[in-house]
């Protein structure tokens, strides 16, 4: 499922985010939803969210 819809997006939820300094190359990090950032309906580059390992980047798809 693609993260550039809020509604699809739940804390908790396990995602693969594109960090900021990996955009360039695709780069994915996985792991677990804490704080949903982006306050907006949607985004065309993906929700940004924030990880229980703290890293911050926008949601390219949900696990």
């Amino acid at each position: 499922m693609l993260g550039n819809t809020r509604k699809n997006i739940q804390i908790g939820a396990t995602v693969e985010i594109v960090q900021k300094h990996h955009q360039r190359n695709g780069e994915l990090t996985k792991g677990v939803v804490k704080r949903i950032l982006t306050n907006s309906a949607n985004h065309p580059h993906g929700i940004k969210v924030q990880l229980e390992t703290s890293e911050v980047g926008r949601v390219k798809s949900i696990l």
